[in-house]
């Protein structure tokens, strides 16, 4: 199901859109816009992470993410980024299980691209779900290219950028990361 909501909590920013998706075990996930409000979430979900899944989602490792990273991952401008949370509630309260996120160069035309997922909620296709949302919003904004840095040994990402047609190549600044590139002008 696809919805808009307002990206403000004023009600007269930009809508953006909101989805219901069901996953393969059947869970149900709610993605939508990541804003401000969401630093205390964002924090508790890299928290939540595995030592691996930090060092796969920030190519380094990230204990106690920092207030300057949480505010430049939850205040997102939605013009040159765009960034979605997979929520669900737990308990009576939301909870991030997934996020995938995008920041483009100054034009607009070329963008980077990252997703990441609970450990407790992979295999369940939520990261497919969240990088084709992404894909769709970065394609409908006209950006010709998404690209991703990934740890080499980063076979859940390898697998996941191929299934959506990224192309892989070494990173030649890098020989523990890879660089996948997805052209959003020929691939539909």
């Amino acid at each position: 199901m696809n919805t808009t909501v307002p990206i403000t909590g004023d009600g007269v920013g930009p809508e953006y859109p909101q989805w219901t998706e069901t996953l393969r075990d059947r869970s149900q996930v709610s993605i939508r816009p990541i804003t401000a409000d969401d630093a205390a979430r964002e924090r508790q979900f890299i928290l939540g992470l595995s030592p691996q899944a930090r060092r796969f989602r920030f190519l380094g490792q990230v204990s106690h993410p920092s207030d300057v990273l949480i505010r430049q991952l939850t205040a997102i401008d939605y013009v040159h980024q765009v960034a979605f949370a997979a929520v669900v509630q737990e308990d009576g309260v939301e909870k991030i299980v997934g996020t995938s996120r995008y920041a483009t160069d100054p034009q607009g035309l070329y963008g980077e691209c990252a997703v990441t997922v609970d450990d407790h909620w992979q295999n369940r296709g939520l990261g497919t779900v969240l990088m084709k949302h992404l894909i769709e919003v970065a394609r409908g904004r006209g950006i010709r290219c998404l690209t991703s840095i990934d740890a080499a040994d980063n076979i859940a990402m390898r697998d996941l950028a191929s299934y959506l047609g990224f192309l892989r190549r070494e990173d030649p600044g890098d020989a523990g990361q890879v660089i996948h590139e997805l052209d959003l002008q020929g691939n539909s």
